[in-house]
């Protein structure tokens, strides 16, 4: 899906990821916007990566569920997304996410999301 969208990661340290988006005429909505769908992609993806930095070695990472909330139009050159583990457990790890929009080299906080991310273990075929 990463790639589809053009999302490319851009940095990786334990319990943290951050994804970057450019700003597509194709990813955006009916105002020309980046549609919430392609926001909320990138920052699930950046927050199962984060999580998935503290899970033992072969593990594969899966989403439980996330809340987004939209707090302004996705509009500017790109978008970051950074997810952020805020409790990691044997099973379940909770983790936060925010996507700001870039503009003009400032940065404006558009979204944010909590999610609840699965390690799996011992399943042929899943890996990551």
């Amino acid at each position: 899906m990463m790639t589809t969208l053009g999302a490319t990661l851009e940095r990786v340290a334990t319990g943290e990821v951050d994804i970057r988006l450019p700003f597509r005429a194709d990813l955006t909505q009916q105002h020309g916007f980046l549609h919430a769908g392609a926001m909320t992609t990138v920052v699930d993806s950046a927050c199962g990566y984060a999580a998935l930095t503290l899970m033992p070695a072969g593990a594969a990472v899966l989403t439980v569920e996330f809340k987004v909330n939209l707090m302004a139009p996705g509009a500017g050159e790109s978008i970051v997304a950074r997810g952020r583990v805020l409790k990691a457990g044997r099973t379940l790890t909770t983790c936060a996410g925010d996507v700001f929009a870039i503009a003009g080299g400032e940065e404006k906080h558009v979204l944010t999301m909590l999610a609840t991310m699965m390690t799996v273990q011992g399943r042929p075929g899943l890996a990551d």
